[in-house]
């Protein structure tokens, strides 16, 4: 990873930012679950869970989560797969009080996708749609990076916050050059 790429800050913004291709706004904008959004478009989705633990939030995260950069948070990584082939690297963080209540379902959730129970769950509120593009300087374009053989010097990337009893979880999604597989003609 570059040297200072820890200290680097991406600029999330709200709506879609200027410069995404076409193909990639709908999944950019989705409201709705990107688990079922994946499902609708291939025959076989699965989570491969590729970290899960206690670590530190990225710069950004940290300020997302009102959290001190060096506290502790928990931390998943997984690959969304779509037909045995990952399309989405997603990393979700919450701080340690929201593991004990109401965000437990992280220690437990194991190769399950976290939209399905979000999504399922008439208590938890979104926030806004976020998104940017990745590029070297970030880690998570390095941690998706390593899924993929060929990747652009960009990845397209989405983030929200969901809340659940007034503590917030954080869901980073970057979306791998094969989504394109999944979008069909409109």
């Amino acid at each position: 990873m570059p040297e200072g790429a820890l200290f680097f800050v991406p600029r999330w913004r709200s709506g879609l930012p200027v410069g995404v291709p076409r193909r990639l706004q709908p999944w950019l904008a989705e409201r709705g679950s990107l688990t079922a959004r994946i499902r609708a478009h291939c025959r076989e989705f699965a989570v491969r869970r590729l970290w899960e633990g206690w670590g530190r939030p990225y710069p950004d995260e940290a300020i997302a989560l009102k959290v001190p950069r060096w506290e502790r948070v928990r931390v998943r990584e997984v690959a969304l797969l779509a037909d045995g082939v990952p399309v989405v690297f997603a990393r979700s963080l919450t701080a340690w009080q929201g593991v004990r209540y109401p965000w437990r379902l992280l220690q437990r959730i194991g190769n399950r996708p976290l939209g399905a129970v979000l999504f399922a769950d008439p208590t938890v509120r979104r926030g806004t749609v976020q998104a940017v593009r990745l590029d070297a300087r970030d880690p998570r374009y390095h941690r998706a990076s390593a899924l993929w053989r060929e990747v652009p010097p960009g990845l397209w990337a989405r983030r929200s916050l969901f809340w659940r009893a007034g503590v917030p979880l954080l869901v980073s999604e970057v979306f791998l050059p094969p989504i394109d597989l999944l979008i069909t003609p409109t």
